[in-house]
């Protein structure tokens, strides 16, 4: 069995650069790397992994810890595009990842640094954890680095992930109005999720810089469930049968408002017209087809690995990282009638 031993030996370099070559050390030139893979690749050379993280104290693993991993959430396929986009930029480093899931019930039951060291991960991604989470706290003040999706949480071994948020729910808004409407309703997700109040907050501006007075009861809470978002948009579109548009905070509610309105008899889009948020892949079969604000999955996923990576091997990384979003024209929006 080839050991780096070998390796120093027919590169006639030390067994210390050897291993740092492999390990990704930015301290050693690219020459001299690229001759040491090459030399392991002949030499069919295979690390122990467990012997590796004994002796570096690291296990070149990450973890993506994801809240609430249901069912219902493959169908916008959120969660796995985000995790192709990690995976393949942990491979590009050599890193391995562990998904473990857990809710706020669990939380309290184990801590957070418990969990990451009963895993042995080098560093953790998270993803929708909410507001009230017990491990929202531990994650700021433990020392373990940490990448969050779509939660804007910052110290000294955690930084974050996201899309303009903002921005993306302005855009879809101002499209709205644009087309002529004014009697603008909002499914919203939940209070205890970050996008929520950022995507709110896009709403409420667009509003307001097109003269439109703000209707809070016209803000509802679809808790990002198909069924829940069309079971609220049925009672609401029954009392309010003179709204013109609905902006949904995830394209999953907008296909529950699109049932609701369907139910009602309501034409789409000549009588309702509806926006959703994230473009997942159902988007574009919906009838009619759902105009949405796009955000890129796999590049948030990328990116948060990307800054992981970069934290685990001490390089310096900034705060935050925010991606763009793009407003896709599809049919589900018409004149305001």
């Amino acid at each position: 069995m080839t050991t780096i031993k070998d390796i120093a030996k027919v590169a006639g370099v030390s067994v210390t650069t050897v291993s740092r070559a492999l390990n990704g050390y930015s301290d050693v030139n690219e020459k001299t790397r690229k001759k040491i893979k090459d030399i392991a690749n002949e030499l069919k050379y295979s690390p122990n992994v467990m012997a590796r993280s004994l002796v570096m104290n690291r296990s070149k693993t990450i973890g993506l810890l994801v809240s609430e991993i249901s069912r219902e959430g493959a169908k916008d396929n959120f969660t796995f595009e985000v995790l192709c986009g990690i995976n393949d930029r942990a491979s590009e480093s050599d890193y391995d990842i562990i998904l473990f899931n857990t809710n706020t019930s669990k939380q309290k039951l184990k801590s957070y640094t418990q969990l990451c060291r009963e895993r042995c991960v080098d560093g953790v991604i998270l993803q929708g954890i909410k507001k009230e989470d017990p491990y929202l706290e531990e994650v700021i003040e433990s020392d373990i680095p940490c990448v969050m999706v779509d939660i804007p949480i910052t110290g000294e071994s955690v930084s974050y992930v996201t899309t303009d948020n903002v921005d993306g729910a302005k855009k879809a808004v101002e499209t709205l109005i644009d087309f002529g409407h004014r009697k603008i309703a909002m499914m919203n997700g939940h209070e205890r999720a970050y996008v929520s109040g950022k995507r709110k907050l896009g709403y409420e501006q667009a509003l307001q810089e097109a003269g439109i007075p703000l209707q809070e009861e016209w803000v509802l809470n679809g808790e990002f469930s198909e069924q829940v978002a069309e079971k609220e948009a049925y009672q609401f579109l029954q009392k309010h049968s003179d709204v013109t548009a609905f902006f949904c905070a995830s394209d999953l509610m907008a296909l529950g408002v699109m049932k609701a309105a369907k139910l009602l008899n309501l034409r789409l889009p000549e009588q309702l017209s509806v926006i959703g948020f994230d473009d997942i892949l159902l988007a574009q079969y919906t009838s009619p087809p759902l105009t949405t604000v796009a955000q890129n999955k796999y590049q948030m996923g990328y990116a948060a690995a990307g800054l992981l990576i970069d934290r685990l091997r001490m390089k310096e990384v900034p705060p935050f990282h925010m991606l763009d979003n793009e407003l896709i024209i599809r049919e589900s929006v018409a004149k305001a009638p």
